[in-house]
């Protein structure tokens, strides 16, 4: 792509331009007039050579400001163009010749128009000028921006080996190159997605937008570049032979001299934050290469931001854009995929609740959410996803209208049935309610959270629950921040769950809970129960003596049941 160069093996431009060297005073009083080469006036000058033999070229290396009087050079035209050849051969930085000892009033017209052909800049100084003051000017010039470089390379030196230390995520490491560099910073994986990004105070909405299509027309020659057409100086991000992203940092050709002229390539010292950045990013990621890809990270600070209203609506809008996926004017609909259990001790079955289980869970976790995840891309779906506890996957989808919400939700239970052949058995699907604006998500998410608990001992093989489909349950899961619905539950549980309290091997409430839920059939309780029919009705014996209740009354048992269901729903975070 035009504009692109590497930026390694450059000169730095740490040095001054001849241009700046022609505004220093022990120039000016020289009464410099440019002869010929004006379009290399920003070329850097590296170092200031004093030389009055024609020779000089074989003893340079490029970069030089070349002064001389003149009275060494050659007499003749062909002479004069085989001088200037040479010098512009080399890469000189420009000519500057002191008139009055051998050119009284102006330089051959002959070197001027080779100098011209060759674009290297030609200075006639028209007042005798000590060149010792001019090169004092220039090599302090050089030494005192050469020290800014090093001091600058120090710090972004010692700020990220602490950022690496620390252990600091992706965005902290984007917010301390973008604060250094003073230029916006953005870090992007290969498929162009946004990660992480600090606009350094620019317009955040119009630094990202149309960021993928602008992104791939940026093609680096090497692992480090600068496009001097776009402004992005871009450096590969991984290590490994395993590349993950790119990070780019703004620096636009026009900025840095604060009058309009083009600079060729950013200071040495942005290109060695960019890669020392870059090389940060890639050690943390190698340190939690076991943990959420950043992608899951975001979605995950982006949900969780959606639940507790801990991050502006707009934030996570734009942050979600440029994470490919939009949220603005959508139809959006918050789902709770979870484990059907949670292996409270008293209903867990025989092999749950144990360390070997509690070990097993966040495996299990993973394992769903990884389900969940490649369900959505099956189904052609879009939306946000990440565990949002230690049993549910929350995703938010963001559909084109409302139209689609049926035959999206179908598609997305189907293709994670697919993933997860035992479903019905292990997992539920639960949907909230769909919504038309960003600002009433949190709803939409907590109902289909709520949903979820409320269903996940419904034994119905349903593809998504909805709210209608939880009946009391539901009902009740919304009502249990209620004191009233507590103060029921004390009422009818209370002394059963202080005796239960005081005789933790007995764990009655799991009898009665037995006993209600297979419909008050006693052989069935006693079954579901693990234990022989006369425990089993000793049990329930004294359950009615503590409570004071007559369990064959249907309506005492009606009564007993509800104050469970309202239990389970309190009991759940």
């Amino acid at each position: 792509m035009a504009g692109l160069g590497v930026t390694e093996g450059s000169v730095s431009p740490v040095f001054p331009t001849v241009r700046e060297v022609l505004a220093l005073d022990p120039v000016r009083r020289g009464a410099p007039r440019l002869v010929a080469g004006e379009a290399g006036l920003d070329r850097p000058v590296r170092w200031v050579h004093v030389a009055e033999v024609p020779d000089i070229a074989t003893l340079l290396g490029g970069g030089e400001l070349v002064l001389t009087t003149g009275i060494g050079l050659p007499a003749d035209d062909t002479g004069l163009r085989a001088f200037i050849g040479d010098l512009a051969a080399v890469g000189v930085s420009g000519l500057v010749v002191e008139l009055g000892r051998r050119y009284p009033t102006e330089v051959p017209r002959v070197m001027a128009v080779a100098a011209a052909r060759r674009g290297l800049p030609l200075v006639e100084l028209r007042r005798a000028t000590p060149f010792v003051r001019i090169t004092e000017a220039v090599h302090a010039l050089i030494v005192d921006a050469q020290l800014h470089e090093l001091r600058a390379a120090e710090e972004i030196h010692q700020r990220f080996t602490e950022l690496s230390v620390e252990g600091a995520g992706a965005a902290e490491v984007v917010r301390q190159a973008a604060a250094l560099a003073g230029c916006p910073v953005v870090l992007e994986n290969l498929s162009r997605q946004v990660l992480a990004y600090d606009p350094a105070g620019e317009n955040a909405e119009l630094l990202l937008d149309g960021w993928e299509q602008h992104s791939r027309r940026l093609r680096p020659a090497g692992r480090t570049a600068y496009d001097s057409d776009s402004g992005w100086l871009v450096t590969t991000v991984g290590a490994r032979g395993q590349d993950w992203g790119r990070l780019l940092l703004r620096w636009p050709a026009r900025a840095g001299l604060g009058d309009g002229r083009p600079v060729g390539t950013p200071p040495t010292r942005l290109t060695i934050l960019v890669e020392r950045a870059a090389s940060t990013l890639a050690l943390g990621r190698l340190i939690r290469r076991d943990a959420e890809g950043l992608e899951r990270q975001l979605h995950h600070t982006l949900l969780t931001g959606l639940l507790d209203h801990s991050r502006p609506v707009d934030e996570i809008a734009l942050r979600a854009r440029a994470l490919g996926v939009p949220l603005e004017r959508r139809h959006l609909i918050g789902v709770m995929v979870r484990l059907r259990r949670d292996t409270p001790a008293e209903h867990a079955g025989p092999g749950e609740g144990g360390p070997a289980d509690a070990e097993a869970g966040p495996a299990r976790l993973r394992d769903l959410a990884e389900a969940v995840g490649q369900a959505l891309r099956e189904a052609k779906l879009t939306g946000l996803t990440s565990p949002v506890d230690d049993q549910a996957v929350g995703i938010l989808l963001a559909l084109p209208d409302a139209a689609a919400e049926d035959r999206a939700l179908a598609a997305f239970a189907a293709a994670l049935r697919r993933r997860h052949p035992d479903q019905p058995a292990r997992v539920l699907v639960a949907a909230g309610s769909g919504v038309a604006s960003l600002r009433e998500v949190r709803r939409s998410l907590v109902e289909a959270r709520q949903v979820a608990e409320a269903a996940r001992r419904d034994s119905r093989d349903l593809p998504v629950f909805r709210l209608p489909h939880v009946g009391l349950a539901g009902l009740l899961h919304l009502l249990r921040d209620e004191p009233r619905l507590q103060t029921f539950v004390e009422r009818e549980l209370g002394a059963l769950l202080a005796h239960d309290a005081q005789h933790p091997r007995e764990q009655l409430l799991g009898t009665l809970r037995a006993y209600l839920e297979q419909g008050r059939n006693k052989s069935a309780g006693a079954v579901a129960a693990h234990l022989s029919r006369p425990a089993f009705y000793e049990r329930l014996a004294r359950i009615g003596r503590i409570l004071g209740v007559d369990l064959d009354s249907v309506e005492a048992c009606l009564s007993l049941h509800v104050a469970l269901l309202a239990l389970d729903a309190i009991r759940t975070p």
